[in-house]
């Protein structure tokens, strides 16, 4: 009798306890929606809000797995990052070098015309191939339309990855230039983050990606290194399943992907923030921090046009297209852009390197690409939308950069 007694009370405190547990789940669940509603100005489904934590070029690289990005990155001698493609969370499309696209070869293809296309994530995702019976965007509208200088069909090698910006085109170039006949870049959005007032770092500074796949200088050692990676599985293994519908467990895994080192002064980190810092006459006045960025960025890209003309190579230099300048945008542009207060900064950017005109250099601007369109052309806060190969951004984006070719560089065009 006492023993079915006993049974009965644990059973009791044990369903208790999980009544307890479950009305507390369901408040928090409660408590996390609304407060999410309230911060969004709408209710967003956890699923949404989590694909959402990473930009379209992340998330196509991370996405059906709990791999962090900088799990699918390799440290580069000379590029500072790339991808790899060794398990766990390696990039099944990276090629001998890293990049995402066709391998590079060590001699030109007599059987192709070749140019290369440098810059961030949206020049990758303009010049990389995502579906094996197609080619890049870039290329394709380049075939279609245009006949090469030698007749023989456009190859467009993709020489970008998402974060990299100027000296990484220029050192790209300089590194695999002896087989292409032509290069171009496309870039300006991540260049222009290092001229934010008060940043005060030198402009070749690379992206946090660098630190990522460098724990040493990160922050002195591998304990923050192993303790992020954990804490970084933990919020990928609750954007998978039953948990990526929570919009709790979205409030848990940012805050564990984003949780702080605990110590940022480790030799390591202090040596590095020296040699990327700059002097404080350039570094505490706005003008001048802005007139020596300027002309580190305009200095890269003159380099690689005198590079390019001592070897016979065409090259062309495109500043592309940022929602915050010229694009009417959508209420879901809007959303996925909240801080345009870089647009007047950019605007300036752009002008002044287009000065370089006068230096015979081949530099144009894209920044009235979108100015007519109305629709959704955005996905992120820089990155086109894109279903696989259909994309009206990036088609009128490569559409643009072919015309702008095949006019300076006398193309004929291809009887239609």
């Amino acid at each position: 009798m006492a023993e079915r007694r006993w049974a009965r009370q644990t059973g009791l405190k044990a369903a208790a306890l999980f009544v307890g547990l479950a009305v507390a789940f369901i408040g928090l669940e409660l408590l996390s929606t609304a407060w999410l509603t309230i911060r969004d100005g709408r209710y967003t489904p956890a699923k949404e809000l989590f694909a959402n934590t990473r930009n379209s070029y992340i998330q196509d690289l991370t996405i059906g797995g709990n791999c962090r990005y900088v799990d699918t990155m390799y440290p580069h001698p000379y590029l500072a990052f790339v991808h790899h493609h060794d398990d766990p969370c390696g990039v099944p499309g990276a090629n001998n070098i890293g990049l995402l696209g066709d391998n590079y070869p060590v001699a030109r293809n007599p059987d192709r015309y070749v140019i290369l296309v440098s810059g961030g994530s949206v020049a990758s995702q303009l010049s990389q191939i995502y579906d094996p019976a197609r080619r890049s965007f870039l290329e394709e509208e380049l075939n279609r339309n245009f006949v090469s200088p030698t007749g023989k069909p456009f190859q467009v090698l993709n020489g970008a990855l998402g974060a990299w910006k100027q000296p990484q085109q220029m050192i790209v170039f300089s590194i695999y230039g002896d087989f292409i006949d032509a290069v171009v870049t496309l870039d300006g959005y991540n260049e222009q983050y290092l001229m934010t007032p008060g940043l005060g770092v030198r402009f070749e500074m690379p992206a946090a990606n660098y630190l990522g796949v460098n724990p040493i200088i990160a922050k002195d050692g591998f304990g923050n290194l192993a303790i992020s990676w954990f804490m970084g599985r933990i919020a990928g293994w609750l954007s998978q399943g039953v948990t990526a519908h929570s919009h709790a467990a979205y409030l848990l895994a940012v805050a564990l992907a984003g949780k702080p080192p605990d110590d940022n002064s480790g030799f390591g980190a202090k040596t590095y923030a020296t040699m990327m810092g700059l002097p404080k006459e350039i570094a505490s006045s706005p003008s001048a921090y802005m007139d020596w960025q300027i002309a580190q960025y305009a200095k890269y890209i003159r380099m690689m046009n005198l590079s390019a003309r001592e070897f016979g190579i065409k090259s062309m230099f495109f500043l592309q297209p940022v929602p915050a300048v010229d694009k009417p945008l959508t209420a879901e542009e809007s959303r996925n852009t909240p801080d345009k207060s870089y647009g007047a900064r950019y605007v300036e950017i752009v002008q002044r390197l287009l000065a370089l005109k006068e230096r015979n250099i081949e530099i144009r601007s894209l920044l009235d690409v979108f100015k007519d369109e109305r629709g959704t052309i955005y996905i992120d806060d820089i990155h086109p939308k894109r279903e696989n190969m259909d994309s009206r951004g990036y088609s009128l984006i490569a559409a643009r950069m072919a015309q702008e070719m095949a006019a300076n560089w006398g193309w004929q065009a291809r009887p239609q």
